[in-house]
């Protein structure tokens, strides 16, 4: 796929009513459903359209092309994983610091591994396409839920909390996103789940300096 701008990545328009929003969540599935199917290479907006049951002009209403419709669907997943990670660490303040890494590599990873197949099948199709703005949007919110979550922690506090939450969500994201690369995904995710989490509590507990009396 050719590198893509951004202004060619915007839908056209939001869906507003239920049946709207429908429609574009049928466009959606059945974007996932063939990129499964026939791979990233033979997924056209044409047979989108016919595995969602719906005509091509109504897919054009919303996206003016594959990559917008890509694009979108990145977006919506990465607002979904970010969401989760947020609520997580909400209900999680106050906790120890263990419990408190524990919490956000957990709970990133569940976010992605609700659909491994489809997690892959995005990354490997959205390869040209210019995510740099959804990425940092959701790199900001994933920063802000694990910095509060660490400065509540009840133990003591962690030494230059700010580069300290840049390098556990530079780990966790990247690493999370090599293994769903990966064609063994289901063999492997449970080590590195167990390995990536004694990492991160090892790291926040070496950062740690004792609380001011």
């Amino acid at each position: 796929m050719a590198p893509t701008s951004l202004g060619q990545l915007k839908p056209r328009k939001q869906p507003v009513q239920d049946r709207s929003h429908a429609t574009v969540d049928a466009i959606f599935e059945a974007t996932v459903q063939v990129l499964l199917r026939d791979g990233a290479r033979k997924l056209t907006t044409r047979r989108i359209a016919e595995r969602a049951g719906v005509s091509i002009g109504t897919l054009y209403q919303y996206f003016p092309g594959k990559e917008a419709l890509l694009y979108a669907l990145v977006s919506r997943q990465l607002d979904l994983a970010a969401s989760a990670v947020e609520e997580a660490c909400r209900e999680n303040h106050g906790r120890p610091i263990n419990q408190c890494s524990d919490t956000f590599v957990n709970a990133y990873i569940d976010a992605k591994a609700s659909n491994p197949e489809s997690s892959r099948a995005l990354y490997q199709a959205t390869a040209g396409l210019d995510m740099k703005e959804l990425i940092d949007t959701a790199i900001m919110r994933l920063h802000r839920a694990a910095y509060s979550l660490l400065a509540s922690s009840s133990d003591d506090l962690v030494d230059d909390l700010d580069t300290v939450v840049f390098s556990l969500i530079a780990v966790v994201t990247g690493g999370t996103r090599q293994i769903f690369e990966g064609d063994d995904t289901a063999t492997r995710l449970p080590t590195f789940r167990e390995q990536l989490a004694r990492m991160c509590r090892a790291y926040l507990n070496e950062s740690k300096v004792p609380k001011r009396v």
